[in-house]
């Protein structure tokens, strides 16, 4: 069977699931015959990224939050403004969308949460069905627990996660622990997609706290925790391309580009883990049995904090004060559920998708305006 692939560019979490999804198909004799990716101004597509896949990589303008000028938090009313501007950039990405689908001779899409796939399922109408994957359609499940506080924010996320989901006949919700499936809403929990390379390292107790963060201006918080704790050494990986790949700042504390290879042997290694609550990053580290701390720069990460904390995976903070990180590390045990919980995925989401292009679910693609 050929799948088609189309992801959100945002951060690393979308792009090694796919990586991990492709691999995973493969191995199960299907073929992944192109992997679309979202793109703006603001991000560069990592390098780790078209050196990881096997299928042709093309690229499309698509919309995202823009920082606020500290680039640490995402600026709402920036990203609203800037995105209504690019609509007719936006309207051409879905025609090449569109395009791309029909040319493909796919016989499924898989959309990792990027919103111009289900804007163009709602205009265009593909005749091939389309399944959603991600941590944020879990939001959306009966029986989960949302943050108390912000709900105006987390009825946009929301509302934002239906709009990708747009045409979608199912989705696989990722997890940190296993739900019961909530067949109304069409989600199916499944366990998150973990690359190989995870499985494959040898984890030790080094001196060092390791970290990433999406926006590069926490970069400063980090600096001042820095100086007034010099004896810790310090290894965190950003976004500022423009940059060599390591930037020594000084005997223990150094920042490096994104390269997947070596945000996994260094987090291996490390004491502790902090990071801005990216999924995916998180349940490595879970996976890898380190403790860690998740310093949320929106909504979406606020939502994956408090889910994570439920899990006893780590503490949440507004800044990153690595001291209570230090602290919590000292009485931390892992999970060993989570682990065997991981270890399932690659069965469940096969299966899954199998049983999907099995059955008759073409017809039901439609069923939007209930969704909405």
């Amino acid at each position: 069977m050929k799948f088609l692939f189309i992801v959100q560019g945002e951060g690393r979490g979308h792009l090694t699931q796919a990586i991990t999804l492709e691999n995973v198909l493969l191995r199960s004799g299907h073929e992944v015959v192109e992997i679309l990716v979202g793109k703006s101004e603001s991000r560069r597509l990592p390098g780790f990224f078209t050196r990881s896949v096997h299928a042709p990589v093309k690229q499309f303008v698509s919309p995202n939050f823009l920082p606020t000028p500290a680039n640490k938090r995402a600026n709402i009313t920036r990203s609203i403004l800037y995105n209504i501007a690019k609509t007719p950039e936006y309207i051409n990405s879905m025609r090449y969308i569109n395009d791309s689908i029909r040319k493909t001779g796919a016989d499924m899409v898989i959309n990792f949460y990027e919103l111009l796939t289900g804007l163009t399922y709602f205009f265009f109408r593909p005749n091939v069905p389309q399944v959603c994957i991600g941590h944020q359609y879990l939001f959306l499940h009966k029986d989960f627990e949302l943050p108390g506080k912000n709900k105006f924010g987390m009825k946009m996320l929301n509302m934002f996660t239906r709009l990708t989901a747009l045409g979608a006949c199912e989705h696989l919700a990722l997890s940190f622990r296993s739900m019961n499936d909530d067949n109304k809403n069409r989600i199916k929990v499944v366990p998150p997609l973990l690359r190989r390379d995870v499985f494959r390292q040898e984890t030790s107790d080094g001196d060092y706290i390791h970290g990433y963060m999406v926006n590069s201006g926490f970069a400063e918080c980090v600096m001042r925790w820095h100086k007034e704790n010099p004896q810790t050494p310090l290894r965190f990986f950003w976004d500022r391309w423009e940059e060599k790949p390591v930037k020594k700042i000084d005997d223990t504390l150094s920042f490096y580009q994104l390269d997947d290879v070596e945000f996994l042997r260094q987090m291996s290694g490390c004491k502790a883990y902090a990071s801005t609550a990216g999924f995916e990053s998180v349940c490595e580290a879970m996976y890898l049995g380190k403790p860690l701390m998740m310093v949320p720069a929106h909504i979406e990460q606020e939502c994956n904090a408090f889910d994570a904390m439920k899990s006893s995976a780590g503490i949440v903070d507004n800044d990153f004060d690595l001291s209570k990180l230090l602290d919590f590390a000292e009485t931390y045990r892992p999970d060993e559920r989570f682990r065997n919980w991981v270890n399932s995925a690659e069965y469940m989401i096969v299966n899954e998708l199998e049983s999907l292009l099995y059955t008759d679910i073409v017809p039901n693609m439609y069923m939007v305006e209930e969704y909405i």
